[in-house]
């Protein structure tokens, strides 16, 4: 499995100036956070669990990077990450999701990050394999008299499925045909001449356009008769049924006759093969043990659940939904498909706006478990030049690239950005402050007329200088038509 990075706290904030302009105080505070997880695994076993993660609660307008630092420093420390909104919650007894569904999502994530690691590092293996099958297909084509070529025209005769009923009613359960005996798999075995000639037309691109038939695994999580169980509330109850249809007779290493190009039967295959070659047993354990010990949730509006003079109706379960939040952020032990998960040591941050209400009107219990509180400062012009310039994914850099597609070089000049900037702080006065995202609104604006005469134009160079940035944004500012830009 992947190494797990050390980043010292300075080099943390490094890594999160690339992306993110200024809020300084809240890259150190996340990146004090990150070291001390780091540090808690090298301290003695006997007081390392009673060390508590230093959960955050960062406090600012929209658009001023809350959710941007939580998601890089997630990346860099390559853990397991998970959004949500407390808003989209309600108090358990109320119809909507549970809390607890917060982590049995982040073990999902948790376990396809572990996955996705295993799948690259058998991916040459995987591979091989994969040819080896593809080139034993294409081979078994010719020899049965099918060329690959063209199109089949004998139709596939599948033995008849048997029926088995189930308490959800009828199920289908294909029925395996006789073995071959010994001498006739040796009679079909293909000539080496000819799978060393097919090998090399793999390789050099011939055989990319050729149709094979291959027998793959079929994927049960697509069967029609789970998808009735969707919906909210329902998540543990759809991977039940799953377990199920998996374990009765004729389902487990069930295969699907398929007709695919070679190029696309490659890569289903080397999916196939990589599958094999990890032990899905060991992915779990190490996706629970990344959860539990390295695991990042991001509680986005926070402020949203807080408690309200004279609330009633569906508000009242906003302070209940804080009471169910408070044993996953204190630490409790969440029943999941892949086993117990215990939250203790998981890494909780919270933000939100607070602009009509305060920190101090979370239940105490609550406040008690963010011990760490950073204010995040409004953007104004000098931030958002900086944003437009100096991230390597930059809003400039962006739009110069996605306009390069259509042959458009795009150049902003210095006196524009500061144009732009300018623009975007007054837009945020006049209308609602939604931050850096108000760049988007500019830009989009700008650029709106050229994006849609690109595919005409052709080769052409485009400079963005200060006149074209105010003949296009002062009249749309001045009838207050941004508004209909806001993403």
């Amino acid at each position: 499995m992947t190494r797990e990075p050390n980043f010292t706290p300075r080099e943390v904030v490094s890594e999160l100036d690339t992306y993110i302009i200024g809020q300084n105080k809240a890259k150190r505070a996340v990146a004090s956070a990150l070291r001390s997880r780091w540090r808690r695994q090298r301290v003695e076993e006997s007081l390392r669990h009673e060390i508590s993660p230093k959960n955050i609660i960062m406090i600012g307008p929209t658009g001023v990077g809350k959710t941007e630092i939580a998601r890089r420093l997630a990346k860099l420390a390559r853990a397991p990450f998970l959004k949500v909104e407390a808003s989209k919650f309600t108090e358990v007894g109320y119809v909507g999701r549970d809390v607890e569904a917060i982590i049995r999502d982040l073990v999902e994530l948790g376990v396809r990050m572990v996955r996705d690691e295993g799948i690259e590092a058998v991916a040459v293996r995987a591979e091989e394999l994969a040819e080896a099958r593809l080139i034993r297909a294409i081979a078994d084509d010719k020899l049965h008299g099918h060329d690959p070529r063209e199109p089949s025209t004998k139709p596939h005769v599948q033995p008849q499925p048997k029926v088995q009923n189930t308490p959800f009613g009828p199920f289908f359960i294909p029925q395996p045909g006789a073995a071959p005996t010994a001498e006739e798999v040796k009679a079909k075995e293909p000539p080496a001449e000819l799978l060393e000639e097919l090998k090399r037309r793999l390789r050099s691109g011939e055989l990319d356009d050729t149709e094979v038939h291959l027998a793959l695994d079929e994927n049960l999580g697509t069967h029609p008769m789970l998808s009735v169980f969707g919906g909210q509330g329902a998540e543990g109850l759809e991977d039940q049924m799953r377990e199920l249809f998996s374990n009765m007779p004729g389902m487990r290493g069930r295969k699907q006759q398929r007709r695919l190009k070679v190029k696309d039967a490659l890569s289903a295959l080397k999916q196939e093969e990589a599958g094999k070659l990890i032990d899905e047993e060991q992915v779990k354990r190490e996706a629970v043990r990344r959860v539990e010990e390295t695991g990042i949730v991001f509680i986005d509006e926070l402020d949203k659940v807080t408690r309200r003079e004279g609330m009633q109706g569906a508000d009242v379960s906003r302070e209940g939904v804080q009471r169910d939040l408070l044993p996953i952020v204190e630490g409790s032990t969440v029943n999941t498909k892949y086993g117990p998960v215990k939250t203790d040591h998981i890494l909780f941050i919270a933000a939100g706006a607070f602009h009509y209400a305060k920190v101090s009107d979370l239940i105490p219990e609550l406040q008690g478990r963010f011990p760490v509180r950073v204010e995040l400062e409004s953007l104004g012009s000098a931030e958002f030049k900086r944003i437009l310039t100096e991230p390597s994914n930059a809003l400039t850099r962006q739009y110069a690239a996605l306009l390069k597609t259509e042959g458009i070089d795009l150049e902003f000049s210095d006196e524009a950005i500061d144009s732009l900037a300018s623009y975007a702080e007054r837009a945020n006065e006049r209308l609602e402050n939604i931050g850096a995202r108000r760049l988007h609104t500019v830009m989009e604006a700008l650029l709106e007329d050229l994006s849609f005469r690109a595919p005409e134009l052709g080769p052409h160079r485009v400079i963005i200088d200060e006149h074209m940035v105010a003949s296009r944004l002062e009249p749309l500012l001045g009838r207050d038509d941004l508004a209909r830009y806001v993403l």
